[in-house]
């Protein structure tokens, strides 16, 4: 498409240029937001699993599994045409699908009666739970999903090659796509943290977290679980601020 060539590569000689002598300290302040976003988000991960595997441990003094939890959940909110089900494989792959309108449960969730069963359960019910609200949030990450896909696959290799190659067309191609990927991961973390909120909510208002403690794991599991989803987005950020940095110093160079 030669019309589309042509304006993308005017769009981006227009690009303004960053002062030669700042670049140095900018592209130095991105790459540490990068390496901060990216050890986040590893300390994140293994507060995630030490979390999950310590209350896994626990049972809940309500005696419910996961999906016990999920039905009373949903029940309480007059859903009846979510479907749940058991998954196998490995630990912490429990998901709600909203096209199917089923919620996947790992066995260790699913069967276990732990407090950590509990509140995993707890959370993607709260998914369903928006999806029937029609929560706007999850609405649009739904239809970011694609431009995510697209995003992750093509915009950070155009993006590297462009910065690398000096060549602005290919770079602000790259960030175009890449920017779908960072808006996904922004619209991701209202979409979780209030799935969480829910969570919480109801199982105290359905009086399952009968002592404190139970509370307290309850909200360890959902709370490091929610920080994975602020490193993932500020990593996603940073990765975009260097790579457009790294292409201003190579126009000025």
């Amino acid at each position: 498409m030669p019309f589309l060539s042509a304006f993308l590569e005017r769009q981006a000689q227009e690009i303004p240029e960053v002062p030669l002598e700042s670049l140095p300290a900018m592209l130095i302040f991105a790459l540490l937001l990068v390496i901060g976003a990216a050890l986040l988000g590893f300390w994140a991960q293994n507060q995630v699993l030490r979390n999950y595997q310590r209350f896994l441990e626990v049972p809940n003094r309500a005696a419910l599994s996961g999906a016990e939890v999920a039905r009373a959940i949903l029940r309480r909110a007059y859903i009846s045409d979510v479907t749940i089900e058991r998954v196998a494989g490995g630990a912490l792959r429990d998901h709600y699908d909203p096209k199917s309108r089923v919620l996947r449960l790992s066995e260790a969730v699913h069967d276990g009666r732990s407090i950590a069963a509990m509140a995993v359960a707890a959370h993607e019910a709260g998914h369903a739970l928006q999806d029937a609200m029609r929560y706007a949030p999850l609405a649009v990450r739904n239809l970011a999903v694609p431009s995510a896909q697209l995003g992750n696959a093509i915009g950070l290799p155009l993006l590297l090659v462009g910065a690398l190659l000096h060549n602005p067309l290919l770079a602000v191609v790259g960030a175009i796509f890449y920017l779908g990927v960072v808006l996904f991961q922004l619209i991701t973390l209202p979409v979780e943290l209030d799935a969480s909120r829910r969570a919480l909510q109801n199982l105290d208002e359905l009086r399952l977290l009968q002592t404190e403690a139970e509370a307290h794991g309850a909200a360890a599991v959902l709370n490091a679980a929610a920080l994975t989803y602020v490193a993932a987005a500020l990593a996603g950020i940073a990765t975009l601020l260097y790579y457009v940095l790294m292409i201003f110093g190579g126009r000025r160079n």
